[in-house]
């Protein structure tokens, strides 16, 4: 898999991760791998599990600072008042910034700007790209 089909799964894993905790959330992005494979009829490569599951639970275990990041960026939008297909991308994102220095600032904005014209709202995609601005803005 590629690093975009990755990011993919991984912001459908976070967005699935979000509805539940503990160990029914573990649970969760378990089955999501199976039923990946079966509706592909494909097996995933172990390390590209090993890296989904391990990228995924990274994001949630630092979702306090990310959504600190997030609330700080973004006016008049908090995260308690965000949908949760944008919040989900933006804080894969905010993560990729603050956390994964494999991933330059730009294509960690540019993949984000992509997921949420596919995934989200017509003009998802904008207020996207304004946080994400203003965070990179905020990290130097």
């Amino acid at each position: 898999m590629n690093r975009r089909e990755l990011r993919e799964h991984i912001f459908k894993m976070l967005f699935r991760a979000d509805f539940y905790e503990g160990e029914e959330q573990e649970a969760q992005l378990e089955l999501y791998l199976q039923g990946e494979e079966e509706e592909s009829g494909q097996e995933i490569k172990e390390s590209d599990k090993e890296y989904m599951l391990e990228k995924t639970k990274a994001i949630i275990a630092a979702l306090k600072p990310i959504d600190e990041v997030i609330n700080q960026a973004s006016e008049n939008w908090k995260t308690a008042r965000m949908g949760k297909v944008d919040l989900t991308i933006l804080r894969l994102a905010v993560y990729e910034i603050h956390y994964d220095k494999d991933i330059p600032e730009k294509v960690a904005i540019n993949e984000a700007v992509e997921l949420s014209k596919k995934y989200g709202m017509e003009d998802t995609f904008a207020f996207v790209n304004g946080v994400l601005a203003k965070v990179c803005k905020q990290n130097k």
